[in-house]
């Protein structure tokens, strides 16, 4: 009968140590990041049964207004409007239209995502957006455009068409102040614009994939670690 020993040694015992402590450390850490967004998601919910915020003129922060839906009153500026490219809605193409709303009773602007267009079928020739002329009441959800895109190319603006878009992009962009959030707007305008919003994706269930990863990682380093220590008498 073959009768096996357990003789591990040093050196496979230090890496297998190391390797159990980082990938456990990883997982809860991803596991730490879902219960974060979980409580940011049931955050963004209790503020959307709550009255809409009015988000002022003079400069805010941006955690004090982040998942809040806003109200807000100013005049669209067309001249720094920014087609997103690429945005596909029930099948067809199009472009998000994001545009600066100068807000009553100061010199400060907040970026509005109005909503959805579709193109035009050729890429030289956008289509036309109707912006009111006066004063609009705008009420949305304050978000942070995405920072998480790849880029293959340097080539990501063309004029008044982006790729990709993020606040301190636009803010380097335009002679204007901004304020450190932008909105997603809900109040209907006669613009022919869609604004059919899905909810944001916290990416929660995402991170309990990653964290039961990294523990599986971590018991395949233990089981390893062990039959590679065990040896024949």
């Amino acid at each position: 009968m073959t009768v096996r020993t357990f003789k591990p040694r040093p050196g496979i015992t230090l890496a297998a140590l190391a390797g159990i402590a980082a990938t456990l450390a990883l997982s809860g850490w991803q596991l730490s990041r879902a219960h974060e967004k979980s409580d940011a998601k049931a955050q963004l919910e209790a503020y959307g049964r709550g009255a809409a915020v009015t988000l002022p003129a003079t400069q805010i922060e941006a955690a004090d207004l982040l998942w809040h839906r806003v109200v807000v009153r100013g005049r669209f500026e067309p001249r720094y409007a920014v087609y997103l490219d690429n945005r596909i809605y029930h099948g067809v193409p199009g472009y998000y239209v994001y545009m600066p709303l100068a807000i009553e009773g100061g010199e400060r602007y907040v970026l509005v995502n109005r909503g959805w267009i579709a193109g035009t079928g050729d890429r030289a020739r956008l289509p036309a957006t109707k912006t009111p002329a006066g004063a609009v009441e705008i009420t949305g959800l304050a978000f942070l455009p995405s920072k998480r895109f790849l880029e293959l190319s340097g080539d990501t603006v063309q004029g008044s068409v982006w790729q990709n878009l993020t606040l301190e992009r636009y803010a380097r962009a335009v002679p204007i102040a901004l304020q450190p959030v932008a909105i997603e707007q809900e109040s209907a305008l006669d613009d022919g614009l869609t604004r059919d919003w899905a909810p944001p994706d916290f990416g929660i269930e995402r991170h309990y994939g990653y964290s039961f990863q990294w523990l599986a990682l971590a018991v395949t380093i233990f089981v390893a670690y062990v039959m590679l220590n065990l040896k024949r008498s």
